[in-house]
C-alpha cells in the first residue's frame, strides 16, 4: 500500500506539502494537497444526513486519499451503538471508493477486531496513533491490520512491527515528521 506522504495523519495544515492533512466534510480542499476525511467519533452526536451527504461526496475528490479519521471511542464521543452506525457508513464508504481506513480507537479493540472479522473489507485498516503494548499490536497484525506511530508510542511495541505494516504519522505534534521517524526507529 502506497501513500503519496509519508506523515499519513496529520491535523497541521501548515505540513500540507509532506504530510496527508485529515480534515472534516465541511472544510475546504486546496490544490496539491493530499487528504484524509471522516467524522470523528468524537463529533458523532452533532452528525446529521447532511454531514453524511457530504462526506460521501467529498470522498470522491481524488486528492482524498483516505477514509477518516473514523473509528469508536469508548471514553468520549456518546453512545457507542451510534458510533459503530457511524463507523460501518465510513467502512462502506472506504470500500466504495477504495481507500484505507484511518482508525481512532480508544478502549474498543475488541469491536473493531469483531466489525472487521464481520464485514471482510478489502482495503486496509490503519489504526492511528498506536500506543499499546506489543501483545495488542501482534492481536492487531494478526488480524490484518496497519499501525501507524506518532510521538508518542510504545518503544517496544514499535520494535516488533514489520515494517510493511507500519506508519508513521506527526498527528497533532510540533515535531517533524523525522524526527518522529528516528525516535521510533531508534
Amino acid at each position: 500500500m502506497m501513500f503519496p506522504r509519508i506523515d499519513i495523519h496529520s491535523h497541521d495544515t501548515n505540513r500540507a506539502d509532506s504530510a496527508i492533512i485529515n480534515i472534516s466534510p465541511e472544510d475546504d480542499i486546496r490544490p496539491g494537497v493530499y487528504y484524509s476525511v471522516g467524522i470523528h467519533p468524537w463529533n458523532t452526536p452533532t452528525v446529521t444526513p447532511s454531514t453524511l451527504d457530504s462526506l460521501a461526496s467529498k470522498a470522491r475528490n481524488e486528492q482524498i486519499v483516505a477514509i477518516g479519521e473514523t473509528g469508536l471511542d469508548a471514553l468520549k464521543g456518546g453512545d457507542i451503538a451510534k458510533q459503530i452506525e457511524l463507523f460501518k457508513f465510513h467502512i462502506n464508504l472506504s470500500e466504495q471508493q477504495r481507500k484505507p481506513l484511518i482508525i481512532h480507537a480508544v478502549k474498543t479493540f475488541p469491536e473493531i477486531i469483531k466489525l472487521k472479522k464481520e464485514l471482510k473489507p478489502s482495503q486496509p485498516w490503519i489504526i492511528h496513533g498506536f500506543r499499546g503494548k506489543p501483545e495488542l499490536a501482534q492481536e492487531l497484525l494478526r488480524h490484518g491490520f496497519y499501525l501507524s506511530l506518532g510521538e508518542k508510542f510504545n518503544k517496544e511495541t514499535a520494535s516488533i512491527i514489520p515494517s510493511d505494516r507500519l506508519f508513521y504519522e506527526s498527528d497533532e505534534s510540533p515535531l517533524p515528521i523525522e524526527k518522529i521517524i528516528s525516535l521510533i526507529n531508534s
